[in-house]
């Protein structure tokens, strides 16, 4: 079976865009990904397109708002997915499947999301149909209400880590500096993420404002081959693993600390990739708040469980430190336009392992892994990519 490769991508800055819509937003960067990899819209089979949606705007059937910037994908078969916060990469691995069917030997991968031009009590609203809503629609914060009963639940049983939360927040807001697609691009510090004040009050306590990722608009975009058309490319990333490891959706019918969905996804990846995580490079994960990176700390295999604190504590994922976590600053710092996130730490980590990440880079990256979530570690894809050309 031929395997899916990634030869080009593109990414605009994320934030509060002037973009009307996802169709501005998605014509933005599909062009420039098909030239990145040196083709046409002529040359693609198969569109797939990540948007989550769920009432953002009212214009949906958004597999079909591609097509209209480019006459060349009039006729291309183009197939929309939705999974939450992983939207993007249900679109990837769609597409790769496409492709590893042998159905399509080029496909375009879009995603993005318009979420700005809601009301911020709207956006809770809508955050919340990534949650069971039979049960948790009336937390109080909207998605932050919920991970900030799973931060409390974590202190409750391990202790306090406030200051490691913020530890983290710091990391990726310095990070997020060296990052020319970040919504923020300033160094906040420990001390300003750890005080609660004014300009950084509790979001749903014991979460406060920098323990939470950012409203965004956002589109990225990444070009698919099939490997026999490697050597006829100017690049080619290949997934050395690949794995999808869902969880139940109710977070009374698990134990909403132990990520087990997502320790599985990263065990079955490694074993899949022959490697073990200390042979990565880098790693782009899924901090949609800073409680989550540090459950995806224990989840990864990192860290005992209770024990990700220590983690932070010694630096090891400081982009210095021996696994650099987050070194575009991660949502946290980037921003986390639904849609869009998944295909962005995707291209994100290409161009780390194309030398191409100008200050965010990685001295000598060789293998990069991306952990992207939807819902509260529902469903959980974890990647291991290496550059083959």
């Amino acid at each position: 079976m031929a395997k899916a490769l990634i030869a080009g991508w593109s990414h605009i800055p994320f934030g509060k865009l002037p973009d009307p819509d996802t169709e501005s937003l998605m014509a933005r960067v599909s062009g420039t990904a098909l030239e990145h990899a040196g083709i046409t819209g002529k040359d693609v089979d198969g569109i797939y397109v990540g948007v989550m949606n769920n009432g953002f705007q009212k214009q949906d059937f958004q597999g079909a708002l591609v097509a209209l910037s480019d006459p060349d994908l009039a006729h291309v078969p183009a197939t929309r997915l939705e999974n939450a916060c992983a939207t993007g990469t249900a679109a990837l691995y769609t597409a790769m499947d496409f492709i590893e069917s042998g159905r399509g030997r080029i496909a375009l991968v879009v995603g993005a999301e318009k979420m700005t031009a809601k009301s911020n009590l709207e956006i809770g609203d809508l955050l919340l149909n990534a949650s069971y809503r039979k049960e948790e629609a009336d937390i109080q914060g909207g998605f932050a209400g919920v991970f900030g009963q799973i931060a409390a639940e974590y202190f409750a049983r391990y202790g306090d880590r406030s200051r490691e939360l913020a530890m983290i927040a710091a990391k990726n807001h310095h990070n997020g500096v060296s990052n020319p697609y970040a919504q923020i691009r300033k160094d906040l510090g420990v001390e300003f993420c750890d005080a609660v004040s004014e300009k950084n009050p509790y979001v749903a306590a014991p979460l406060r404002r920098t323990d939470c990722s950012l409203v965004s608009d956002g589109a990225a975009a990444i070009v698919l081959i099939d490997e026999s058309l490697a050597a006829e490319f100017p690049r080619a990333i290949g997934f050395r693993a690949r794995q999808h490891v869902n969880d139940l959706l109710p977070l009374s019918r698990r134990d909403p600390l132990a990520f087990e969905g997502a320790a599985r996804a990263w065990r079955q990846a490694l074993q899949q990739a022959g490697v073990s995580l200390y042979d990565l490079s880098l790693i782009e994960t899924h901090d949609c708040f800073t409680i989550a990176e540090m459950l995806e700390y224990e989840a990864m295999g990192l860290a005992a469980r209770g024990e990700g604190y220590k983690i932070v504590r010694e630096g090891i994922t400081q982009k210095d430190g021996k696994l650099p976590v987050n070194p575009s600053g991660g949502l946290k710092s980037k921003g986390h336009p639904i849609g869009a996130t998944g295909v962005s730490m995707h291209a994100i980590a290409c161009m780390q392992l194309t030398d191409t990440a100008g200050d965010m880079q990685i001295p000598n990256a060789r293998l990069a892994g991306v952990f992207n979530m939807g819902g509260t570690a529902v469903a959980n894809y974890v990647s291991i990519l290496e550059r083959v050309k």
